[in-house]
């Protein structure tokens, strides 16, 4: 059995893909690397398969017709045998010297049958021209180098964990969780997380930078004119998050204030995203955005609502839209995203 499964969707990779690839194979042969071939359309299949010739006991090519980065994440998990599974999109990396550190602390874990539920490390958005990259890591919010659980953590709003921090057990996604993305939509890799942590019971943070979260091509789906474009697609993603919270978590309890946390984030940016579009439709869609939340789940929306976040994303009139994008672009020369 494989210490890790690692899934890495492909739609047209070609042109960058070996990058990824290359910096996964010094996991060594603990490392199952599952290239799933997303019915592209340049010499990604090619080049997958010539992977798996090259690397039979590690490399794992997988062909599926288009069904999107949530289907290549199920259609991954799904061949994955490690006891521990990942996601690496085929445009970012992981760091060579962080790797082998964490290789052998998943190996460690099994052979000492730790039933952790999920490992937490820090990831860096490796931003194209930019100088000084940002590091994302969570050593106030959570114990370091020890088992921990929910009742340990402590999240400010703008921390939390997406899916370049997270290495799960692959019983817990797989099996216990059941979860299955959605096809052909983008912005599910919040769901990949979200879902699974009401079945976290117990975790470990490593302190090492291990995802390298490439940031700067035109087409790429976190770029803001592109999320504005798929803007549908984010509040699609927005509402599931919702309603499988409201049916699902006690609000209460620790994962639900965290879980809470989440949602008020993602829907901060579908909001910001749909004030700078600024069209009479996209400010309609933002008010049927938060007329759902208060129709699916009160309680919620009056906690958002009476959030910093909530009072600033309602303020009447042009002014208040503009100091609405005034917040959010503090948060991107902040946090580095976009």
């Amino acid at each position: 059995m494989k210490t890790l499964s690692i899934v890495v969707p492909c739609y047209n990779s070609a042109a960058y893909m070996d990058r990824c690839v290359q910096s996964l194979l010094l996991g060594g042969s603990d490392v199952e690397i599952i290239l799933v071939d997303d019915g592209s359309k340049d010499k990604t299949p090619e080049k997958v398969d010539n992977y798996q010739a090259r690397y039979p006991g590690i490399i794992k090519a997988v062909h599926q017709e288009n069904g999107g980065h949530g289907q290549a994440v199920n259609t991954g998990i799904e061949h994955a045998t490690g006891h521990y599974v990942r996601v690496v999109d085929s445009d970012d990396w992981l760091d060579g010297k962080a790797f082998p550190k964490v290789m052998d602390f998943l190996r460690k874990s099994v052979e000492e049958d730790m039933q952790l539920d999920m490992l937490i490390t820090n990831y860096m958005y490796d931003k194209q021209n930019v100088k000084h990259k940002k590091i994302m890591q969570y050593r106030k919010c959570v114990p370091t180098n020890c088992i921990f659980t929910w009742e340990d953590t402590h999240f400010p709003f703008g921390k939390y964990l997406l899916m370049h921090s997270v290495i799960y057990r692959t019983t817990l996604v797989r099996d216990e969780a059941k979860l299955k993305l959605p096809a052909h939509t983008f912005y599910v890799d919040n769901l990949y997380v979200f879902e699974p942590l009401q079945y976290v019971k117990n975790m470990y943070y490593l302190d090492v930078t291990l995802y390298h979260y490439f940031i700067g091509r035109e087409d790429q789906s976190v770029n803001e004119k592109v999320m504005i474009g798929r803007i549908d697609q984010q509040i699609f993603v927005n509402k599931r998050m919702i309603d499988y919270y409201t049916d699902n978590v006690e609000m209460k309890s620790h994962i639900g204030k965290y879980m809470e946390k989440y949602i008020e984030v993602i829907t901060s940016v579908s909001s910001i995203l749909l004030i700078r579009d600024g069209s009479r439709e996209a400010l309609n869609k933002k008010k049927e955005l938060w007329h759902y939340i208060k129709e699916k789940n009160p309680k919620l929306y009056h906690k958002l609502m009476r959030g910093a976040l909530g009072m600033g994303l309602h303020l009447p009139g042009k002014l208040g839209r503009r100091a609405a994008v005034d917040v959010y672009r503090m948060a991107r020369k902040i946090y580095g995203f976009n």
